[in-house]
């Protein structure tokens, strides 16, 4: 039978982020949780990403009760986190806090200095000269390599777009951007006549690139835009499955014509019902 070990910690009805540290501190410490104390960071930074999309989560679907809970998992992640450093002598949560702090700050001369900022835009803007300046970037492509290669590669792709837009490396309209995804899709259809598997992904990458430029121009964030995509595709999906079982037809060994009358229909069925 296990021997049960009290440890120094006050109950309450209601905690504050002062706990939520002596917790993260308790459970790493050598009389506290051994699973916590056998994580680093390496080993826990799926858990960052997976609690961050959590809370997009919550976001989409308007639950402020779901966003509540995943922002308390989220902050867990960084108190985790610095809790690892905090051990090792070099940081802790409360420089975080600083660190944030300053920046806000710094990087804020429109609120807090004598730079002004008509819009959001502007303020952007400012937020962007002020960061370029502190970490010494002087040309666009070095803000380019400093986007994270770790984001989802519409994204990256998107904010590198943005940035050589920046730099004046841009299309003057739409039209151009439509021209660019044609030329890909005819170098694509090159490509495999070749039969060339990697030309083939080459061209295809690249048709995905002008794509996306084309997403920026609309203003539309084609990270967004593919999710919700999928998840039409899914719910027409559903609907189709349904059609072919109430006429017992295996879409297995149906044509892919007469699945297209019933996605069709799937397709208006949704538009009745919303």
């Amino acid at each position: 039978m296990g021997v049960f070990v009290a440890i120094d910690f006050e109950f309450k009805d209601r905690y504050t982020i002062d706990d939520l540290i002596s917790l993260v501190t308790l459970l790493r410490a050598p009389d506290g949780c051994k699973w916590d104390r056998a994580q680093n960071h390496e080993s826990i930074k799926k858990n960052l990403i997976e609690e961050t999309y959590e809370v997009i989560e919550a976001i989409n679907k308007e639950s402020i009760e779901g966003l509540r809970e995943e922002l308390g998992d989220v902050l867990l992640q960084i108190a985790m986190h610095s809790e690892m450093e905090r051990e090792k002598g070099n940081f802790n949560f409360d420089d975080v806090c600083n660190d944030i702090c300053q920046k806000l700050v710094v990087r804020h001369p429109h609120v807090f200095g004598n730079v002004s900022a008509v819009d959001a835009d502007e303020a952007l803007s400012n937020w962007d000269a002020v960061k370029q300046q502190i970490k010494g970037v002087k040309t666009q492509t070095q803000s380019m390599r400093s986007v994270p290669m770790e984001l989802p590669a519409l994204m990256r792709a998107q904010k590198i777009q943005g940035k050589a837009a920046k730099a004046g490396f841009d299309w003057d309209n739409i039209t151009g951007a439509f021209d660019k995804v044609k030329e890909e899709i005819n170098e694509l259809l090159t490509a495999m006549e070749h039969n060339d598997k990697t030309e083939v992904e080459d061209e295809f990458g690249d048709l995905l690139f002008s794509v996306v430029n084309v997403a920026r121009f609309l203003k539309v964030d084609s990270e967004e835009a593919l999710t919700k995509a999928t998840d039409k595709f899914v719910k027409r999906f559903e609907v189709v499955e349904h059609l072919a079982d109430e006429k017992g037809i295996s879409m297995k060994d149906t044509s892919i014509d007469e699945l297209d009358l019933l996605w069709n229909k799937a397709k208006e069925l949704l538009l009745d019902n919303q």
